[in-house]
């Protein structure tokens, strides 16, 4: 409960200029630990990093001070709740989707996530909401997003999967549902037409969807190829939700930015991606949820709880044999299968899956500002780059669940509290 009044009462400390006097320093670069520092902002920027306390600056020399953290998996304007998930869809209107997605972004700034990438939404609210909080109407992260996700007929993402055959069940690619590579080309334009940044694919079948397979391949492999093709014209990246081994390799042979989930991932596809150069983004958090919900009578249909006991236990194996392999490693918590404001506990999850903790935050930091193309720009801090810096508790360097509560938490050097 305290978590909701403190998101919900989030409101901006302005400061055209401030100096933070910080305990310790996280160098996200080099995933270390720095001593004490002081970090001068101004005009939203960090104009200056220097060692040691500066006179008159903000005391946190009791506490550490790392970059804003970004979450590369997230679903802002939805929230799985048990069996209301699967009836919502046919009550709900645009403006619930952005009221639950405006709210949804307080929580995950005040979880201390000043950046997002969200990946499947409703009503187009995720790209509403990005523009309210980009001109100051709504607080919340900023908001890379894909808009509607692509699927194929009665795939992942298909809209219509589990509808009477009474009602409207024949999407097409302004739905964000394709058949061959016409259908493919037209839906990346589509999304782009809406506003989105990126693409994002269900390139396999997934676990919530009211669809019996979860594995299967669901686009073959010219569709996967048209659909980046087409997003590299527009200058869009594209995210692949994906648990099958052949559906995986099917998007990374396209050149996918990234490989989603990836839970049966195996010796074989790791050095494919380390060739074509595929960031992992485990999303630990989903599978530990669904797993822990598959049990709970009547949280999901019988279908999709026999999915959620088979693939989300997968997720922490396949992890942990990619980090040992090598393979780039991106965070990202599917946050909207498990409740918005909860997404640091992905660190948690990765710490114990044989993750290092400042590997663990590097992750969720440096590496995501690559995958997102702002790496001169965010996940460090450092001069000129935006000041996004969330304080924690000083022994994060030895308890990695301190991320979990945030001190404090500034985007562009306003503070939130």
């Amino acid at each position: 409960m305290r978590r909701i009044v403190l998101a919900l009462a989030l409101l901006p400390l302005d400061a055209s200029a401030l100096t933070l006097n910080c305990g310790a320093v996280f160098d996200a670069a080099g995933a270390r630990w720095l001593g004490a520092h002081s970090i001068t902002i101004k005009d939203g920027k960090i104009s200056q990093v220097s060692p040691g306390a500066a006179r008159g600056g903000i005391d946190h020399t009791d506490a550490a001070c790392l970059p804003g953290f970004i979450d590369l998996h997230t679903h802002i304007s939805n929230e799985s709740s048990g069996p209301n998930s699967y009836s919502e869809g046919f009550r709900l209107n645009p403006g619930d989707y952005a009221l639950r997605a405006a709210a949804n972004a307080r929580k995950t700034l005040a979880a201390g996530f000043t950046t997002i990438r969200d990946l499947g939404e409703s009503a187009g609210a995720s790209i509403a909401l990005r523009r309210a909080i980009d001109q100051g109407i709504a607080v919340g992260p900023r908001i890379v997003t894909s808009g509607k996700s692509i699927a194929t007929t009665g795939g992942h993402a298909d809209p219509t999967n589990g509808r009477s055959s009474s009602l409207p069940n024949r999407p097409g690619p302004a739905d964000g549902v394709i058949n061959g590579p016409d259908d493919a080309a037209e839906a990346v334009r589509y999304r782009y037409k809406e506003g989105a940044d990126l693409i994002k694919i269900t390139a396999t079948g997934g676990v919530l969807s009211y669809a019996k397979n979860g594995l299967n391949p669901q686009f073959t492999q010219e569709e996967a190829n048209a659909i980046v093709a087409a997003a590299k014209d527009y200058g869009m990246a594209v995210a692949a939700h994906a648990h099958g081994k052949e559906g995986i390799r099917r998007a990374i042979e396209a050149g996918v930015t990234t490989i989603e989930h990836g839970s049966f991932m195996d010796e074989e596809l790791f050095p494919l991606m380390k060739q074509r150069g595929t960031w992992y983004v485990p999303t630990l958090m989903a599978g530990w949820w669904v797993a822990g919900k598959a049990d709970e009578p009547g949280y999901y249909p019988p279908m999709v709880a026999a999915k959620a006991k088979a693939i989300g236990p997968m997720i922490e194996g396949t992890f942990r044999k990619a980090h040992a392999a090598g393979v780039k490693i991106a965070f990202g918590t599917d946050t909207g299968v498990s409740p918005h404001g909860m997404n640091a506990k992905e660190f948690k999850l990765m710490v114990d899956a044989g993750m290092s903790a400042t590997t663990a935050l590097q992750s969720a930091t440096y590496n995501a500002s690559q995958v997102l193309g702002m790496a001169d720009t965010l996940g460090q801090i450092k001069e000129n780059y935006v000041a996004d810096i969330v304080v924690l508790r000083a022994d994060v360097q030895r308890d990695i669940t301190a991320t979990e509560k945030p001190l404090a938490v500034y985007q562009a050097g306003k503070r939130y509290e």
